[in-house]
């Protein structure tokens, strides 16, 4: 297990749009084959990729930030929190780093973060050229997302309140309801998962946090339409068993955007794929990226 301090000084720090933001940027080890721009999810942080990290490095140059509110980055308080602000943030790290083009690889939160990024690059108004982007488990259509207790509680009038009584044993609680039966979360991984959440006093934003839900709400029509006008291949690779957004988000996906696109399901895996079955997530991840190599 990578240790969340290592993790750190692998990273460094830079302000990006008046916010103090960490970011992790590693070249491939082998024969270079692109970039890719990883995008974690709530309430957790770039550490979430550190299991398909090595593989995915081998060859490919790999770019994470911690988005703002979340990890080693700025927790400003108070503030709003809104998925345009992290997509345009997100872009300022891809122009600071003069990525030209990448693929994505988006989780969770990470998911709308990167729908909002994919509705610009369709118009041609985002930063650097998307070559592809894939999806992990995460609310792209707000009509198949079902939310936990605690965030619907945080997310309504009280949340201010909800969030003072949040700790690491309700971070259990909720953890191990979304996380496959047989994969769950170790107390070791969880107290890293605690620790990146609450440094710098990072739960007190909490019930700010959780607006992404209001945003998907607002947004649907745009987000949708980001998917099925995409400009690039996109795909999913979602762990079924998730409560929030497992098989029934493939469902509505294969609906809404379409089956032909690249999906791959992980029948016993829950919401956090690339913590609970790395090897496979990585090994669909490169077949997704293969398919779009150069023949010979």
């Amino acid at each position: 297990m990578i240790q969340i301090e290592e993790w750190r000084a692998r990273g460094q720090q830079v302000e990006l749009l008046g916010h103090n933001l960490f970011y992790i940027d590693e070249h491939p080890t082998e024969s270079p084959r692109g970039t890719i721009v990883l995008i974690h999810g709530f309430p957790t942080a770039s550490w979430d990729w550190w299991k398909i990290w090595p593989e995915l490095n081998k060859h490919y140059r790999l770019v994470a930030m911690d988005m703002l509110g979340f990890g080693f980055s700025a927790k400003p308080c108070p503030h709003d929190y809104r998925i345009v602000e992290q997509a345009d943030l997100c872009e300022a790290l891809v122009s600071h780093l003069n990525l030209h083009e990448f693929h994505v690889l988006a989780h969770d939160y990470g998911d709308t973060v990167a729908q909002e990024m994919l509705a610009r690059q369709n118009v041609q108004q985002g930063a650097g050229r998307w070559l592809s982007c894939l999806f992990l488990n995460g609310g792209l259509f707000p009509e198949t997302h079902n939310a936990l207790l605690v965030q619907r509680l945080l997310l309504g009038r009280l949340g201010f309140l909800v969030r003072h009584a949040f700790s690491k044993a309700s971070m259990r609680k909720s953890f191990d309801r979304v996380f496959g039966p047989d994969t769950p979360t170790s107390d070791e991984e969880l107290n890293a998962f605690w620790d990146l959440f609450t440094l710098d006093n990072g739960q007190r934003n909490l019930h700010r946090l959780i607006h992404s839900m209001t945003d998907r709400r607002i947004n649907r029509e745009r987000w949708l339409l980001a998917l099925q006008q995409a400009c690039c291949p996109i795909g999913l690779i979602n762990g079924s068993v998730d409560p929030v957004s497992g098989e029934h988000m493939v469902a509505r996906f294969e609906e809404l955007v379409g089956g032909e696109h690249f999906i791959r399901r992980l029948p016993a895996i829950g919401h956090y794929p690339q913590v609970e079955s790395p090897l496979e997530v990585q090994a669909y991840y490169l077949e997704f990226l293969a398919a779009m190599e150069p023949a010979g």
